[in-house]
């Protein structure tokens, strides 16, 4: 609603409206490029995203993570989590540990196959971004990773909040 009261961007409308077209079309440029996909193959194991989303959070970290650290990043439930968890025990990609901060708690750690896995999944996106602008000056790619970053975090805290305001409501 462009007029509302309540948005402190209502005289911004038009700009906001002309991001939205944007976004869908960037989202169906990753689909018809297939680039998950394709990152996955090229990552040297076969793999869905959910399972590779684990594999990024424990490679991002660069630290073992408990399951429910993994799930928040992933913005999933802890059970969700756990199942991908045991596939990816299984083939050997990831592992649980001790965690030293608290001996009846464990963690979760890439195996080196896991890592090499994560890294080449990481290449294979980098590198077709990397071709596709391969004409941005390095400045640009500041600001657009800039921004992006900003998108998504101004993003996660106003769907929180929105969480948390649906949730106080329903406890009233």
């Amino acid at each position: 609603m462009p007029d509302s009261p309540q948005n402190p961007l209502a005289e911004h409308y038009a700009d906001l409206m002309a991001v939205l077209p944007r976004l869908t079309q960037f989202g169906h440029a990753m689909n018809r490029g297939r680039l998950v996909e394709q990152a996955l193959r090229d990552g040297g194991v076969s793999l869905d995203r959910p399972s590779m989303s684990v594999l990024m959070s424990l490679l991002l970290a660069d630290e073992p993570l408990r399951i429910g650290e993994i799930a928040r990043r992933m913005q999933v439930a802890g059970p969700h989590v756990t199942r991908l968890l045991h596939d990816l025990e299984r083939r050997g990609l990831a592992r649980r540990v001790s965690d030293p901060a608290d001996a009846r708690a464990r963690l979760v750690e890439l195996t080196p196959e896991g890592a090499d896995a994560a890294n080449g999944y990481v290449r294979s996106i980098v590198g077709w971004f990397g071709d596709a602008l391969t004409d941005w000056s390095p400045e640009d790619l500041r600001t657009l990773g800039t921004l992006l970053t900003r998108l998504v975090d101004d993003l996660n805290t106003h769907v929180a909040e929105a969480a948390e305001e649906s949730s106080d409501e329903a406890s009233d």
